[in-house]
């Protein structure tokens, strides 16, 4: 049994509703229900949390290592191209973090080319919607059973 954190950023909460060219018509609520539904099969744990708000976002990353969660699947939307503050923490908390964008943040505009986190994750998945989100739970589990 694994215990996962699942962090969407900004904007994420209006899924379905907004740009569904560019995201779809898929909502957070149905992302969350699936994958706690895998997780549910597999006897995994997932905690999913969504905020607009840096400060809440930075919060939970460090309270993850106490809680000891042993990866982060993250979707920072708009902190991708912004937040120091953000990737600071994840290197601090030293928690194994895939990155996930439901869009293919290299297919739009040149500012969203560029990611804060990228770097430091074990891996990024871009641009197939709900798909990037089972694919990222799938490659945490993996990843978590390679020392197994």
């Amino acid at each position: 049994m694994y215990k996962i954190l699942l962090i969407n950023g900004p904007n994420l909460d209006l899924l379905g509703k907004r740009e569904t060219d560019v995201y779809g018509t898929i909502t957070l609520s149905e992302i969350e229900k699936t994958l706690t539904s895998e997780c549910n099969k597999s006897g995994d744990k997932i905690t999913c949390f969504q905020s607009n708000a840096e400060h809440e976002i930075l919060d939970w990353i460090h309270k993850s290592k106490k809680e000891k969660y042993e990866i982060i699947i993250f979707n920072p939307a708009a902190f991708t191209h912004t937040s120091v503050a953000i990737r600071d923490a994840l290197l601090a908390v030293e928690i194994p973090f895939i990155e996930v964008h439901i869009s293919n943040i290299y297919k739009r505009e040149e500012f969203r080319k560029k990611s804060f986190f990228s770097d430091i994750a074990i891996g990024t998945i871009t641009g197939f919607g709900l798909t990037s989100y089972e694919v990222a739970l799938i490659s945490a589990r993996s990843y978590l059973n390679k020392d197994k």
